[in-house]
């Protein structure tokens, strides 16, 4: 029987279970852009296109768009209480989002997309916080 994240989530850290666990987690890719550098680094191509183009060749910036654009892990369906709160939030046409209000959206949107993000006092990660939630629960609404 399969076990779900909550279960491996709520492990003790120290176990080896859990860092298993969390080693796969870590290293199965997020999205297509991850799967591509991963062949361009086993075939050489990656080191090639460096020693040509240097560093700063845009491909983490690709990879990243990549990732976002075809991810690999769907995310989970919110609950009847976040959906209501999301609701209500996003009907309120606030202009600006205070600490408590930010806690909420980071805490879910740490469950619904797996991620491990905390409260930020940085304006434009507030609003991607509030903008991919958005875009989220507008899919709720098709």
């Amino acid at each position: 029987m399969e076990k779900d994240e909550t279960y491996y989530e709520n492990l003790d850290k120290r176990t080896k279970e859990y860092k298993e666990w969390k080693a796969r987690r870590e290293a199965a890719p997020e999205g297509l852009g991850d799967s591509i550098e991963k062949i361009t680094e086993a075939t050489g191509i990656k080191k090639v296109v460096e020693f040509v183009a240097g560093e700063d060749c845009g491909c983490d910036k690709r990879k990243e768009k990549l990732n976002k654009l075809f991810r690999y892990r769907n995310p989970n369906c919110l609950t009847e209480d976040e959906y209501n709160y999301l609701t209500e939030l996003f009907n309120s046409k606030i202009s600006t989002i205070d600490s408590a209000t930010q806690r909420k959206l980071v805490k879910i949107s740490n469950r619904v997309f797996n991620r491990n993000q905390q409260v930020s006092s940085c304006g434009v990660c507030v609003r991607k916080l509030y903008s991919n939630l958005k875009s989220y629960y507008e899919l709720y609404n098709e």
